[in-house]
């Protein structure tokens, strides 16, 4: 069979070709019209847009945190100090999957429970761009291990920034306070703007009183980074403005001294300097050490503070209000001088208990379950402070009145804040009958009177309060507001002089030199503490009830739980003269005054001794 071959159909292959290069040529010019509009929208109609977010990629803005504010005692010892730290933390744009990063962390560093709740918390907080906070206080091998995978964590960084750091701890815990994180609450009522960048605030204390100062003003910085946000440059920088300087009337040598002499027990030492309300010493006892605050302290170690029966984290110098027991006697002795009630020389029978008209009940003196009888058959002026006689005061508040009382002593301190420049700060109590009324919708009955008398009863006091009314008496009636602060930066911080109480000097000369005899005395009830004084002390002892006892009973300390035994009291300024230190002393359940006037000599010799070199 002949076989046919077919011949080629050029003209075919030709339309074919050339429809196919036709339909190609279309797609082409419709990916290019496609491509060609694309590039009209990006670069004409949405510039501005993609122009700007390409400027942020490439361009940020960097809040540059001030340093804090030091703080120094008034010798230049250095008490709040701030200290490099590398702190852990992520810029959320960057991160590529943010539980993923989470979990390779968590196994290059230590990452508590404790630090994904903040780092979540600051993460619903926070600004576009800005860095957020995971770990503080990175030390060398967890910033290597950091480094060393960078590769495969975008978005994490480590950042170099000043944390608080108190070189004393627990010694000026309650005198200085400490600074924290932010938490929400705070993070509501500052302006975020200055706080850009830090991530800690003054809580308690003269750190939070002077946040404001001590914060200083934050800076900024522009920097070009690269994609995976490593900074390239720094196109513009506005330098942050450092916290102002804190210097305190505080001295290091005299808080350490009265730190010692308290010996660990429950208590509180104030000293004042009576010419100018600088604070010397402000002691509370047992204390906690500050910086466990700084980074956030952790569940064990604040349950154990907050679980203690000691109450470590109680300002007792501002927050304890205790009785004042017969420390306020020379200043009832004064109110009835000037009223004209009594005049040195006047005497008061002193069986051992008293009796007010009309009542059969009897108001027992403290000597009387000591000797079974009164301090002598008629007591004075002198003898009733020096020897601390009740019977002696019993009858002066009966003349005086309670309202007499609060009239009398308001001007010098009790009864209400005392304005001093820190925090927490408590008023106490100055009974009246009006504040009676109004506090516990009560009528006043007459043996609460006697009460009051010897600073028992409603009565109450701060022993910051007691150092102000010591140092009125010490200064013959000028009472200055109590500063801890004495420069702020280049300037000096004044302490408010309040309306000076006007009295007989010849008053003034009583009562003062009744109270050299509590310490100097031959029957003073601190003669303890004159043995070997080569100066002279002016001093009222002091002892508060803790529990009620009952009229006929005996009050046996070795009976009672230690928790139950009464405080302890003593105040006292010096030289007697020329005072330059006023000081204020109570040691809980120390059983009486003997526990509390032994802290005051030894506070006291030290500061006249620092004085002379």
């Amino acid at each position: 069979m002949a076989s046919r071959i077919a011949l080629k159909d050029t003209q075919r292959e030709q339309r074919i070709f050339a429809a196919r290069t036709f339909s190609a040529l279309l797609i082409v010019l419709a990916l290019l019209a496609i491509l060609l509009s694309r590039y009209y929208t990006l670069q004409i109609d949405d510039y501005e847009t993609y122009s700007t977010a390409s400027e942020r990629n490439r361009v940020q803005l960097q809040p540059l945190p001030p340093k804090r504010g030091l703080i120094f005692d008034r010798n230049g010892v250095l008490l709040a100090d701030n200290r490099p730290s590398y702190t852990l933390s992520l810029i959320l744009e960057r991160v590529d999957n943010l539980d993923e990063t989470l979990v390779a962390l968590t196994e290059l560093v230590e990452i508590t429970d404790n630090d994904l709740d903040r780092f979540r918390n600051r993460v619903r907080q926070r600004r576009p761009y800005e860095h957020v906070p995971l770990r503080f206080r990175l030390d060398d091998d967890e910033q290597a291990r950091i480094a060393v995978n960078r590769h495969r964590l975008p978005g994490v960084t480590i950042d170099a920034q000043l944390q608080r750091h108190y070189p004393y701890g627990p010694l000026f815990a309650h005198a200085l306070g400490y600074v924290g994180r932010i938490n929400s609450e705070e993070l509501a009522s500052i302006d975020e703007a200055e706080y850009r960048g830090t991530f800690h605030i003054g809580k308690i204390g003269i750190e939070r009183r002077y946040e404001a100062d001590l914060h200083g003003r934050v800076g900024y910085q522009t920097v070009e980074t690269n994609a995976h946000g490593r900074v390239l440059r720094v196109l513009e920088r506005f330098d942050p403005r450092p916290g102002k300087d804190l210097i305190l009337h505080l001295d290091y040598e005299l808080q350490r001294v009265a730190h010692n002499a308290l010996a660990g027990r429950r208590g509180a030492v104030v000293a004042i300097d009576p010419l100018t309300g600088g604070i010397l010493a402000l002691v509370s006892t047992p204390s906690f050490d500050s910086n466990l605050f700084v980074n956030g302290i952790s569940t064990r170690d604040y349950s154990a503070l907050r679980d203690s029966p000691d109450v470590p984290l109680f300002n007792r110098t501002v927050q304890g209000q205790y009785p004042p027991g017969s420390t306020v006697k020379p200043i009832i002795a004064m109110a009835g001088l000037e009223a004209g009630l009594i005049d040195p020389e006047f005497t008061v029978p002193d069986p051992g208990w008293y009796r007010l008209p009309g009542d059969r009940r009897r108001y027992r003196d403290w000597i009387l379950r000591i000797r079974g009888t009164g301090h002598a058959p008629e007591v004075d002026l002198k003898m009733a402070i020096a020897e601390s006689c009740d019977v002696y005061f019993y009858d002066l508040a009966r003349r005086l009145t309670v309202d007499g009382m609060h009239d009398y002593l308001e001007p010098y301190g009790l009864g209400a804040r005392t304005g001093i420049d820190t925090t927490a700060e408590r008023p106490g109590v100055l009974p009246s009958t009006r504040w009676k009324r109004l506090a516990l919708n009560q009528p006043w009955y007459p043996g609460e009177t006697l009460s009051v008398g010897i600073g028992q009863g409603y009565m109450l006091a701060t022993p910051l309060q007691l150092a102000v009314a010591t140092s009125v008496l010490a200064t013959r009636g000028e009472r200055r507001e109590p500063r801890l602060a004495q420069w702020l930066g280049d300037d000096p911080v004044e302490a408010t002089l309040q309306d000076p109480l006007y009295a007989d000097g010849a008053n003034w000369d009583s009562v003062i030199e009744a109270m050299r005899e509590v310490v100097h005395g031959e029957r003073g009830t601190a003669k303890a503490i004159s043995r070997n004084m080569d100066y002279e002390m002016a001093g009222k002892t002091g002892t508060a009830q803790v529990i009620g006892i009952a009229q006929d009973a005996v009050y046996d300390e070795d009976a009672i739980d230690e928790r139950h035994r009464n405080h302890g009291l003593f105040i006292a300024f010096a030289p007697l003269d020329a005072p330059t230190i006023a000081v204020a002393v109570i040691v809980e359940n120390g059983g009486g005054s003997s526990a509390a006037y032994p802290v005051a000599r030894t506070v006291i010799d030290a500061w006249l001794a620092g004085e002379t070199g």
